[in-house]
């Protein structure tokens, strides 16, 4: 394959996964310039394995799983103790139509900003529609244990929110 005909598929599949690679980023950070580091560093992680990329699974699973390793590792380098930082960034821009649920979207992202990175990770996967099997290809989890966590992730929430 030419290399102009690899870097437009791989700029095609950025383009079509941009929001998703922003909403991984906005979970581990609320930092505007810590939110372009992790975007970057994920371009970057993805063209770097974009060429190895052999369609075993589906695309958006790639993705996110890159995403969320990245954004895992280069919060673990940081910092030996990931601070928890509430969600303060403007949010509108991942609401493709404001039907006043935008203040509802974020405090429910500020909630999941206090939940450890695993639970960040499937609860944000959780409100993308994954299914029980492609959270547990893109966490590594079981389908059984992801439905349990999600149980659990779900009440911690309900009990969070009542505070």
């Amino acid at each position: 394959m030419a290399k102009t005909e690899i870097e437009t598929r791989f700029v095609d599949m950025i383009n079509r996964y941009q929001q998703v690679i922003y909403k991984v980023c906005l979970v581990y950070s609320s930092d505007n310039e810590l939110l372009k580091d992790l975007y970057q560093e994920i371009i970057l992680n993805l063209w770097k394995a974009f060429p190895r990329f052999r369609g075993e699974c589906k695309e958006t699973t790639w993705v996110y799983r890159i995403a969320m390793n990245t954004c895992i590792t280069y919060v673990r380098k940081s910092s030996s103790q990931p601070k928890m930082i509430p969600i303060s960034v403007n949010m509108d821009c991942m609401i493709e139509e404001d039907d006043g649920r935008a203040t509802q979207f974020k405090m429910l992202y500020q909630l999941i900003s206090h939940m450890d990175k695993l639970e960040r990770a499937i609860i944000l996967l959780y409100l993308e529609d994954k299914s029980y099997q492609e959270v547990s290809e893109i966490t590594g989890l079981s389908a059984t244990n992801v439905g349990v966590k999600l149980s659990r992730i779900r009440e911690k929430l309900r009990k969070m929110s009542n505070y």
